[in-house]
């Protein structure tokens, strides 16, 4: 599929998501090492002919146009080539039916969106869930953040027949092929027993699993600041107490990675309150699924990717009606008739417990997906 190195070659680092989206990053742009992290599995050295995004750090004229405002202040200066959004002092501009995306700050939760709406015109959809193969099938599993997924993923990896496809984002395309990404992972303190040896080779600190969520809630609330540096990004990234940054090949050691599967089935799961102890698992149809996917993957954005969909939507660059609208036909023809499942765990239960559960009705689904 791609090839596991960095190209410098005229100042670009270069990357190929799948042969879908091909991008790249200015070498001398201070948010070039967070791609290089973050984008690990896709960096390539290949010759390509055309990107469908470009990512620099230095900022062009953008001289006429129209303001947008928002709460009486102008927000973002814009024509029918690109705008500029003043708070962040970011730019965007379209460009051979990609885009460009410049500014001198963490641009990485800006591409985003960028790139999900990219995926859309090449017939596919970016997705947040925990995706595995299971004797060459995809199962697609979207979830919010601190549901599971990475302790659900340190217990599947371990039985028969399943194979790593990413904890956090995937693709599907509308023929239906479920398409992995296997990015580093966040290990947390709290995941210790799970990922023991990890733990052992640790080379910095981590705070006590009490504090977890506490360090956390502070960190998300210092992000936009952080994303100013991006060199103070890629450190805090890097040597935050908070976690571990680890590759999937270092926290599965010999463990079956894919890139690509069909698609068998697909299970949200999530946590609700309820004074019962026992977790509900529900059929549902392929337009709740879609609803859900959707709905999942713009929430779990961060800030600044949300400003940037819904400024490309205000700017009429993007609109949002078209953005929503071309996804979810994607994601109509990518599901077509698989067995869609809700799986509800009572949020009194602690999280190995929970872990544990949404393993359970994962090999359930298998059965239900008849790829025993």
């Amino acid at each position: 599929m791609t090839a596991v190195m960095a190209s410098k070659n005229n100042g670009w680092i270069k990357f190929n998501i799948h042969d879908l989206v091909h991008f790249r990053v200015d070498s001398s742009a201070a948010t070039a090492q967070i791609f290089k992290d973050i984008f690990a599995p896709f960096l390539t050295d290949c010759n390509i002919e055309h990107f469908d995004l470009t990512i620099r750090g230095t900022l062009e004229p953008l001289t006429d146009g129209a303001y947008g405002e928002a709460h009486g202040e102008t927000e973002f200066h814009y024509n029918d080539q690109g705008l500029h959004m003043h708070a962040t002092d970011v730019q965007i501009f379209k460009e051979n039916g990609g885009f460009r995306l410049n500014g001198k700050r963490e641009l990485l939760v800006m591409a985003l969106p960028l790139i999900d709406r990219i995926m859309v015109t090449k017939e596919a959809a970016m997705l947040h869930c925990l995706t595995v193969a299971y004797r060459g099938h995809g199962l697609l599993i979207p979830a919010w953040g601190g549901t599971g997924k990475t302790s659900t993923m340190s217990k599947l990896i371990k039985l028969e027949g399943f194979s790593f496809m990413g904890d956090d984002w995937a693709f599907l395309t509308q023929e239906g092929s479920l398409l992995g990404y296997a990015k580093p992972m966040s290990i947390k303190p709290y995941h210790h027993n799970l990922y023991p040896h990890l733990f052992k080779k640790a080379h910095k600190p981590l705070v006590p699993a009490s504090l977890a969520k506490p360090i956390h809630s502070l960190t998300t609330r210092l992000h936009p600041l952080v994303t100013q540096y991006p060199q103070l990004a890629s450190l805090t990234r890097r040597w935050s107490p908070e976690h571990l940054m680890v590759m999937p090949q270092q926290a599965f050691p010999g463990a079956n990675i894919a890139s690509r599967a069909p698609l068998a089935a697909a299970l949200f799961v999530e946590r609700f309150v309820t004074e019962s102890s026992e977790p509900v698992f529900e059929k549902q149809s392929k337009e709740w699924m879609i609803t859900r996917l959707i709905g999942n993957f713009h929430s779990e954005m961060t800030k600044y990717s949300r400003v940037v969909m819904t400024t490309l939507g205000a700017s009429g660059l993007v609109p949002i009606e078209k953005s929503f609208i071309e996804k979810r036909a994607v994601l109509e023809k990518g599901l077509q008739d698989k067995p869609c499942y809700l799986l509800r765990i009572p949020q009194a239960l602690p999280p190995d417990r929970a872990s544990d559960i949404i393993v359970d009705h994962i090999q359930k689904l298998i059965h239900v997906a008849g790829i025993e």
